[in-house]
């Protein structure tokens, strides 16, 4: 259940706030004034905050800043009287979710409080399906939030950003990467939430219907145009269009495109009237645009319209370490739908959709994790109940392991080597030579010297064999990943040199 603090110095409007609350299954607090509301909220987790702006001690705008600052995560509705809607607007500006004028209603209270949990849900769904990295030891409370991921920081981060501006949006990434998830948190998230988001898919629709589809037109404007249609960007006045695979589109779509966002102006098939529309656009695409502009199939002039603060989302097979993660909240979200107690995936099945290349990403483990709840009838997920898909990069992953297994470098066989080598004991020349390459110059032995030098043509060799990959150099060296990068920044290696 969500938890709720009313905060109001009105003892009567603040039981009927908190019994109406409670009677649509909220867990209620209460607080008389900001200050108390804000040591409340220091103290324990609340999903939302329904405050009043007019009160001692403290007010609802510093309440709701010093509540912000503290967990961005709490929605905060603001209550207000009429003569006070100036103060609410600019509550919502500092980050309320939105406000409600008194006297209000139950339901009207209610209504709102949904759609703002919907809201939230939405940016979290999006936490299971956009990029994550664990954060590991530095990872807190306030991290998990976010997806326990610098990663995931900057998705939010530049949600929030989007969120309360009306710039183009154009979202990268492959097919079942999350694209849309994100243009509705954005959308739901900022000032035109209230109002229409309308989806459509650029590339499912022909070239000789998508400009009707999106302008409208005249009857009889082509054969079959019995009557006027309303185009989506009409449709959608106030709100955002989401545009979902826009490199679909022709050039002479771009054209028309690229004037909505300049003029904020169109026309509909066959009519000479323009229409004005205040509409925000997100798009989406898979495709190479780079490529696109120097091949003269995609406007450079609509692309840098639209890419003002672009989001990039990876595809799953470039993110590994968050498999186990997406798996186990797929496993709770089916256990949910089908009534089911699965524990999870066995360290074995869990080791084959690890390393399962993902050319679907969330779309296709979603689908996977599905089919084993079907074929699965145990409370574990096995190996038995996985696609004979997932295999097939199993074999190639077992090669590569053994294959570095064979060039892993023996620690104890290099101490041994150098310890036994006549060189390390004597000096010729200028210099004294190591059996691994090491050597001290100037003629003199010096530990520290060498000891140094020993670690770093030890990493160096390391980074060469492993490709330069940090993960798989740490493994097969038996080396702390934290050591290992501590001494590569230490000797100025660049592992990227050896990949």
């Amino acid at each position: 259940m969500h938890k709720v603090l009313v905060v109001d110095d009105d003892k009567v409007l603040q039981q009927s706030v908190k019994q109406a609350l409670e009677y649509h299954h909220f867990v209620v607090d209460v607080a008389d004034n900001g200050k108390e509301a804000v040591n409340k909220v220091y103290g324990q987790k609340y999903d939302l905050v329904v405050m009043d702006v007019n009160m001692p001690e403290m007010d609802g705008i510093q309440a709701l800043t010093e509540i912000k600052k503290h967990d961005p995560s709490v929605i905060v509705l603001i209550l207000t009287a009429y003569s006070n809607v100036t103060d609410a607007v600019k509550a919502v500006k500092e980050g309320a979710y939105n406000y409600l004028e008194k006297p209000i209603t139950s339901d009207n209270l209610v209504a709102l409080i949904k759609r703002a949990l919907k809201a939230r849900s939405m940016v979290e769904t999006l936490t299971f399906s956009s990029p994550t990295l664990s954060i590991g030891e530095t990872s807190t409370s306030k991290d998990k939030f976010v997806g326990e991921s610098n990663a995931m920081k900057k998705v939010f981060d530049v949600i929030s950003k989007l969120a309360k501006v009306v710039t183009p949006v154009l979202i990268r990434g492959e097919s079942g990467t999350g694209k849309e998830l994100v243009a509705k948190a954005i959308h739901y998230n900022s000032p035109r939430k209230d109002e229409k988001f309308v989806t459509i898919n650029c590339g499912a629709i022909s070239e000789n219907l998508i400009e009707s589809e999106l302008f409208g037109h005249e009857k009889g404007a082509f054969t079959g145009a019995d009557q006027r249609k309303i185009g989506k960007f009409q449709f959608a006045e106030g709100g955002t269009i989401f545009l979902d695979e826009i490199g679909d589109i022709s050039a002479a779509m771009q054209v028309k495109l690229l004037r909505v966002l300049q003029e904020k102006t169109f026309m509909p098939v066959g009519s000479n009237r323009e229409i004005k529309v205040d509409v925000r656009i997100i798009a989406a695409s898979h495709k190479p645009f780079e490529e696109m502009i120097k091949d003269g199939t995609f406007r450079e002039d609509l692309f840098y319209r639209l890419n003002v603060l672009p989001v990039y989302l990876p595809p799953l097979r470039e993110r590994k370490t968050d498999i186990p993660h997406l798996v186990n909240h797929y496993i709770n979200y089916f256990n949910n739908v089908h009534n089911l107690k699965v524990g999870g995936a066995e360290p074995e099945a869990m080791e084959v959709l690890t390393n399962y290349s993902w050319p679907g990403n969330i779309r296709e483990l979603r689908n996977i994790i599905e089919h084993c709840f079907i074929m699965e009838s145990s409370d574990m997920i096995h190996l038995h109940s996985l696609p004979a898909i997932v295999f097939k990069d199993q074999k190639k992953a077992e090669a590569k392991d053994q294959v570095a297994a064979d060039s892993v470098i023996d620690l104890s066989d290099i101490q041994n080597s150098v310890l036994d080598a006549p060189s390390a004991k004597t000096s010729t020349g200028n210099e004294v030579h190591f059996s691994f390459g090491t050597r001290v110059e100037g003629g003199k032995l010096d530990f520290a010297l060498a000891k140094d030098l020993f670690e770093k043509e030890f990493i160096v060799q390391a980074l060469k064999i492993n490709k330069g990959k940090i993960n798989q150099t740490a493994l097969n060296a038996n080396i702390p990943k934290k050591t290992l990068l501590r001494k590569i920044e230490k000797y100025e290696i660049v592992p990227k040199d050896y990949y």
